[in-house]
């Protein structure tokens, strides 16, 4: 009776109301009389007004940045993908995301659809845009700096820095002096001209130098910290000189300057002993996400954009204000990383990959049409590389490090990639770069970053470190050898449980090494021990549990699936340990079956289901990722599917083919190491007529009696399957379990699907 009197309720009042309006408008045309009302012509003309009324919208400012927004971030993150496949920065597939769609080449061969989807008079709106995510940006590169990394090494890592400034400055300006008359902008003062050449020459960019170290597990060594010492002190020295040289420029000489660095002085005096203490102190008490309010992250940002507008209106430019902003951010690890995750993703994902195609429209190689300027280009980049690559490494190797150590060193601060383009940026719109120079310099922060992973990789090469003789001794040794790789540490714990039960008995004839790997992307230098600290926690308290030794390894990672192979090939391990989440398989068939019922279908599943790459009703026995990482790794692999796995008492194996002999192998050493209670069915009537395995059973039953317990059924009971704690079973019979969709697959437990290399 309620929901009938809902229906008559709602029929009354959508009914009612609706005639009440359609009245209202009857009375309403009386009054339009005198009024000299022009009624739309019917027929053809309503739709040309239609296409007319589309056209119009189309070419509204605001619909052309969204279509502007929506393309250049789809652009940026394709060739980012690429570059991070290929093992460069995504910063550098950014970039060239940016020329692509820049005059240099779509508007090159398509100049219609470019000045459709950039007409000129749009730039300004994507250039105060892209300006933002630029502050935003530098906020972040701000709070990145480590300041008390910087002062224990400070001593050491101020030399190299200095040296690798000055050194490529003077070069700089040296090579401003031969090219001034032919390429400096009429007007333009040739102190002006040679200012922004050195600074341009003498920038590294920290954010990338910051997570190439951390992809090369190099954070954590003595190198990684002079490095990142040099390059944090590197990037406050440049950002400072960088505010000396605009003053300089729009003052015109030194001394009108003086007003400005005077201004400039006093205004990092405020920011330094009075907003700092006061954000320390806000910080200290809001340093968790429960009591980190809205109106505490409004005066944080208030701190952004009034210190950005004071620089600016000071005339050192609002980016240097946004970067001390955030190195005066409270110091407090957790504080920054939950405010950068706040701001990080608009400003990468979204915001900065517009000040890439914004200077990619600004870059046209095309203007360099003459082998001259090629010719040009080519010191430009070799000034370049001699000034910081060469001072760095000799300022390095003056300070006491080896050859290998200070060519390392000078690899990495050659490194200029997106704070380069922001100094060029700045020198364009002063007025102080031609378009010919832009361009030229543009290439160059391309190249020197684009070499930076090949140099070190050189480096490695021809100095062949003695770690590397040490690894190759203990990958000789003759042990038992797990490796361990987990995501989530739930998971991590299940499968070092599942890694005990094989060696627990060994002792020191087995060794256990556990692995987690971060994607770059997702982790800041300064965050990354106390990240690795919280995600081993878990595992190494299981570890203690258990009383089970085992051994560490963290790294950030720009391919997590490959890294694993690759750490599972180098280090010769028997076996690899790899967890496998119910989130692959919620929502499609396969979750049903195994009983992963989550309605949930991942957003990834879906997009791959529009492309075509994967349907609700996937059958495939694993996920890419996992195909990836058994398709790449020479020794055997283990794919946990955890459901709830805790001990090893009921392990239950299923023989399929003569080729599943080895998982008698491993029920030996469940048996061996954790006394398990094994149940082998000989599903295809193979082991009774199989000598080799029934040799190795018989071997097994003589040192522990009554363990193993074979059976032949057909028809397996729901009860048998429940009341083991593990399933073994190979690659191939798993495979053919999920293509006959076997009605085992909703009632067995935890199961380890096992990939034999050997």
């Amino acid at each position: 009776m309620k929901r009938f009197k809902n229906s008559f309720f709602y029929i009354g009042v959508i009914g009612g109301f609706s005639a009440l309006m359609y009245w209202t408008v009857l009375l309403g045309e009386k009054l339009e009389q005198g009024r000299n009302i022009v009624i739309p012509a019917t027929g053809k003309n309503q739709w040309q007004n239609f296409m007319d009324s589309l056209v119009h919208n189309l070419e509204h400012p605001l619909a052309i940045l969204l279509a502007q927004i929506v393309t250049i971030i789809l652009v940026a993150r394709l060739f980012g993908w690429v570059c991070k496949k290929i093992g460069q920065p995504t910063v550098i597939g950014e970039i060239i995301a940016g020329i692509v769609l820049g005059p240099s080449l779509i508007g090159l061969y398509f100049p219609e659809f470019s000045s459709a989807l950039f007409p000129a008079q749009s730039l300004g709106n994507l250039q105060f845009l892209s300006q933002i995510g630029l502050i935003l940006f530098m906020f972040v590169v701000g709070m990145e700096l480590d300041l008390k990394v910087l002062k224990n090494q400070a001593q050491g890592a101020v030399v190299i820095s200095h040296a690798s400034i000055i050194i490529p400055f003077a070069l700089g300006m040296g090579l401003a002096y031969f090219i001034y008359q032919s390429f400096s902008p009429q007007g333009v003062q040739f102190l002006s001209f040679g200012l922004f050449l050195g600074i341009a020459m003498s920038i590294t960019a920290f954010p990338v130098l910051a997570r190439i170290v951390q992809e090369r597990g190099l954070h954590k060594t003595r190198l990684g910290t002079i490095v990142i010492t040099c390059a944090a002190a590197d990037d406050i020295t440049a950002w400072c000189l960088l505010a000396a040289v605009i003053a300089i420029v729009k003052a015109g000489s030194f001394a009108s300057a003086f007003y400005i660095i005077g201004l400039a002085a006093a205004y990092v005096l405020l920011m330094v002993k009075v907003v700092r203490p006061f954000l320390k102190r806000v910080g200290d008490l809001h340093s968790t996400r429960e009591n980190l309010s809205k109106p505490i992250v409004a005066i944080f940002f208030l701190t952004l954009i009034l210190s950005s507008y004071a620089t600016e209106v000071i005339g050192i430019h609002a980016l240097f204000g946004a970067f001390m902003a955030g190195a005066i951010m409270p110091e407090n690890t957790r504080f920054r990383s939950i405010f950068i995750e706040k701001v990080e993703d608009v400003a990468l994902v979204l915001l900065l990959p517009l000040f890439f195609v914004f200077t990619g429209l600004r870059t046209e190689i095309g203007l360099l049409n003459d082998p001259y300027l090629w010719k040009v280009t080519g010191v430009i980049i070799l000034v370049a590389v001699v000034g910081k690559f060469v001072g760095s490494a000799l300022a390095a190797k003056f300070g006491g490090q080896n050859w290998k150590d200070s060519l390392t060193i000078g690899a990495l601060m050659n490194t200029r990639g997106l704070m380069e383009l922001v100094v060029l940026n700045i020198g364009y719109d002063l007025g102080v770069l031609t378009p010919e120079i832009f361009a030229m310099m543009v290439i160059m922060a391309l190249v020197t970053t684009f070499m930076t992973g090949p140099s070190l990789a050189l480096i490695n090469w021809i100095f062949k470190s003695k770690s590397v003789e040490t690894l190759q001794e203990i990958t000789e040794m003759n042990k038992y050898k797990i490796l361990v790789s987990f995501g989530n540490p739930e998971r991590g714990k299940s499968l070092l449980r599942l890694a005990n039960g094989l060696t627990k008995k060994l002792d020191d004839n087995a060794t256990i090494t556990v692995m987690h790997l971060t994607s770059s992307n997702e982790m800041h230098h300064y965050n990354a021990e106390e990240y690795e600290t919280e995600s081993f926690a878990p595992i190494i308290q299981e570890s203690k549990d258990l009383n089970q030794k085992i051994t560490t390894l963290y790294k950030a990672s720009n391919d997590i699936d490959a890294d694993i192979a690759e750490v599972a090939n180098k280090g010769n391990f028997d076996l690899l340990l790899i967890g496998v989440g119910q989130s692959i398989y919620e929502g499609s068939l396969l979750g049903k079956i195994l009983g992963f019922t989550t309605k949930i279908i991942n957003p990834e599943n879906l997009i791959n289901q529009v492309t075509g790459k994967e349907s609700l009703f996937e059958t495939s026995p694993f996920d890419d990722r996992t195909k990836t990482i058994i398709g790449k790794s020479d020794t055997s692999v283990g794919i946990l599917v955890d459901k709830g796995f805790k001990k090893l008492d009921q392990v239950f194996i299923p023989i399929f083919s003569e080729k599943d002999i080895y998982l008698v192998l491993f029920a030996q050493k469940l048996i061996k190491n954790s006394g398990s209670q094994i149940t082998i069915l000989d599903a295809a009537g193979q082991i009774k007529n199989n000598a080799e395995i029934n040799e190795l059973i018989r071997v097994i039953e003589q040192f522990a009696p009554n363990h193993i317990n074979l059976i032949s059924e057909r028809v397996i009971e729901k009860d048998l399957l429940k009341q083991n704690n593990l399933m073994i079973i190979s690659a191939n019979s798993w495979k053919k379990l999920i293509e006959t969709k076997s009605v085992w697959l909703s009632d067995i437990p935890s199961t380890l699907i096992l990939s034999d290399k050997n």
